[in-house]
C-alpha cells in the first residue's frame, strides 16, 4: 500500500496544443511527379534530358505541321517561301489536291462510289464484332468473314456470273481430268517405267471422264438455258438442302439447319439480284487500277484474316503426333520464315505464272494476297505454338478423362486459353503486317506509299516541303491504324484476363 501511495499523479494538460503543419501531399499529380521523376538525382537528370529531347523534337514538329503550315493554295507557288516571304512549313494544299489519289489510286472517278460503299459495309459489319455486348455475334461473324469478301469482290472488281456451284464443280473436275489425261499420255510415250505409270493414269482419267459425263451434260444444258445463273443456283440449293437433310438425320432433329441453308441461298439470290450478276454485273475495274489506301486495307485485312487459320493449323500440326503432319508443318514454317517478304512477293508475281498451266491465270493481286497470307501464317504459327506450350498438360488430360475428343478438347479448352495468352504477340504481328504492305510497290501495286511517291512526280506541287508533308500525312494514317489495333488489343487482353486483375 505504501508503494502504491508513493506513485506520482498522472500529468493532465490544461492548455490547448498548437495545430501541426499540414502533411505533405502524397497523392495526385504532384506526388506522381515527385515519386516518378524527381525521387533521386539520377531520375532528375534523366527527366531533364527527356524534357530537352521532347522540346527539340515536338516544338519543331508542331511548328512545321501547324504554325508555319500553308493551308490554302492551288499550286506549288502558294507553298514557296519566296511567294509568302516567311518560313514555310507543311504544304497541306498538296495533300488536299492528292487526297482522292491517296484513297482510290487510279480507280475510275465515276465508279468510286463502289469503294465508298465497300468501306461503309465493312465498317457496319466490323463495329458490332468489336463491341463485346453486341448481339448476334455468330451471324455477324459469318457475314463479315464469308459473305462480305464475296460482295466486296463484285463491288470492287465488277463482272458477273455465268453459272454457279454445279457449273463450277464440273469445270474444276474437267480441268483435273484433262490434266491427268495429258500427264498420262506424255508418260505413255516415255520409257518402260514411264509407260507403266502413264497407262494407269490415262485409264483413270478415261474412267473419270465417263463418270462426270452426266455433269458435263447438265452443265451444257444450264449454259444453253435462258437463265443459267438462276437455274444453277436453284439446282445447287436443292442439292445442298438434300445433303443437309441427309446428314442431319432428317427433320426429326429439328429444322434449324434447313432454315439456315434456306436463308443462306436467299441471301445469295438477293446479292445476285441487287448487283445484277446474272446480267454481267458492274463494269470491270482491273486490280491494276486499284491503289492508295484501298490496296493497303485489302492487302492488310486479307493477310490478317487469312493468316490466322493458317497459323493455327500449322501450330497444331507442329505439335501433332503424326510424323508426316509434323514434318510438313515444320518444313513449311521454317521455309516461309527463312525468306524475306520481298522475295515472296517477287516470286508470287513474276515466277509463279511460269509454273501454272498455259490456260490457267491468276490475278496479280490475288497472288500477292496468297503469298502474304502464307508468309504471315508461318509467323503466327510460332506465336500460337508458344501459347499452346503455356497451357498445362493437365487441361487436356482432364478433358480426356471427361470423354472429350481431341478436336473438342482443342477447340473448347486448349486453343481459347492459348490465344488469350498470345494476344500481344499476335497483334504485334498484325501491326507489322499492316506496315509491311508498303512492300507491294516492288511488284507494281501502288499502295498508300506508292501513290505518295507517284504524287511527288507532279511538277505542279514540286516544293522543298512537299516531300516531308506527304510522309508526315501517310505516317499519321499508319499511326492511327496501328495505334487503334494496339489499344483494342489491350482492351481485349484486359477483358479476357479478368480473373487476374488486382
Amino acid at each position: 500500500m505504501s508503494e502504491l501511495g508513493s506513485v506520482a499523479p498522472a500529468f493532465v494538460r490544461d492548455q490547448e496544443v498548437q495545430p501541426r503543419p499540414a502533411p505533405v501531399r502524397t497523392t495526385g499529380f504532384v506526388a506522381l511527379v515527385r515519386a516518378r521523376l524527381f525521387n533521386s538525382p539520377t531520375n532528375i537528370i534523366l527527366t531533364l534530358i527527356g524534357v530537352l529531347l521532347l522540346y527539340f523534337i515536338i516544338v519543331p514538329l508542331v511548328k512545321f505541321l501547324l504554325v508555319d503550315a500553308v493551308w490554302t493554295g492551288s499550286n506549288r507557288t502558294d507553298c514557296l517561301a519566296e511567294t509568302l516571304h516567311r518560313n514555310v512549313g507543311a504544304c497541306w494544299p498538296f495533300v488536299q489536291a492528292k487526297a482522292s489519289q491517296f484513297v482510290y489510286g487510279f480507280y475510275p472517278q465515276p465508279e468510286r462510289w463502289r469503294v465508298d460503299l465497300t468501306f461503309a459495309i465493312a465498317a457496319l459489319l466490323l463495329l458490332p464484332l468489336l463491341i463485346p455486348r453486341a448481339p448476334a455475334k455468330t451471324l455477324n461473324a459469318g457475314l463479315f468473314f464469308v459473305a462480305f469478301p464475296v460482295v466486296a469482290f463484285f463491288l470492287l472488281h465488277g463482272g458477273g456470273l455465268n453459272g454457279f456451284a454445279v457449273s463450277w464443280m464440273t469445270d474444276l473436275l474437267s480441268g483435273l481430268i484433262g490434266s491427268l489425261a495429258e500427264a498420262g499420255s506424255k508418260l505413255a510415250k516415255g520409257g518402260a517405267v514411264a509407260v507403266s505409270i502413264g497407262k494407269p493414269v490415262l485409264g483413270l482419267a478415261t474412267a473419270l471422264s465417263w463418270l462426270i459425263a452426266p455433269l458435263i451434260w447438265l452443265r451444257d444444258w444450264i449454259a444453253a438455258s435462258g437463265q443459267p445463273v438462276w437455274i444453277d443456283l436453284g439446282l445447287t440449293a436443292v442439292i445442298a438442302l438434300a445433303l443437309v437433310i441427309a446428314l442431319s438425320g432428317g427433320l426429326r432433329n429439328g429444322v434449324r439447319p434447313l432454315i439456315v441453308m434456306i436463308g443462306l441461298f436467299l441471301g445469295i439470290a438477293l446479292v445476285i439480284a441487287v448487283l445484277r450478276l446474272d446480267r454481267g454485273g458492274l463494269p470491270i475495274v482491273g486490280t491494276r487500277q486499284w491503289g492508295g489506301l484501298l490496296i493497303t486495307l485489302v492487302v492488310s485485312v486479307t493477310g490478317i484474316v487469312g493468316s490466322m487459320p493458317i497459323g493455327i493449323a500449322l501450330a497444331l500440326g507442329r505439335r501433332s503426333s503424326i510424323p508426316l503432319i509434323r514434318v510438313f508443318s515444320v518444313a513449311f514454317i521454317e521455309f516461309w520464315r527463312g525468306v524475306p517478304l520481298i522475295t515472296v512477293l517477287f516470286f508470287a508475281t513474276y515466277m509463279l505464272p511460269l509454273f501454272l498451266p498455259g490456260n490457267f491465270t491468276v490475278d496479280g493481286l490475288v497472288r500477292v494476297l496468297i503469298g502474304i497470307a502464307l508468309f504471315a501464317g508461318a509467323y503466327n504459327a510460332e506465336v500460337i505454338r508458344g501459347g499452346l506450350n503455356a497451357i498445362p498438360r493437365g487441361q487436356a488430360e482432364a478433358a480426356s478423362a471427361l470423354g472429350l475428343s481431341y478436336w473438342k478438347t482443342t477447340g473448347l479448352i486448349v486453343l481459347p486459353q492459348a490465344l488469350r495468352h498470345v494476344i500481344p504477340g499476335l497483334v504485334n504481328s498484325f501491326i507489322a503486317l499492316f506496315k509491311d504492305t508498303s512492300l507491294v510497290s516492288i511488284v507494281a501495286l501502288f499502295d498508300l506509299l506508292g501513290q505518295l511517291r507517284a504524287a511527288f512526280a507532279d511538277p505542279n506541287w514540286s516544293t522543298p516541303t512537299t516531300l516531308f508533308t506527304g510522309f508526315a500525312f501517310t505516317g499519321l494514317i499508319y499511326f492511327v491504324f496501328c495505334f487503334a489495333m494496339s489499344r483494342y488489343s489491350l482492351f481485349v487482353e484486359h477483358r479476357l484476363n479478368a480473373h487476374r486483375r488486382t
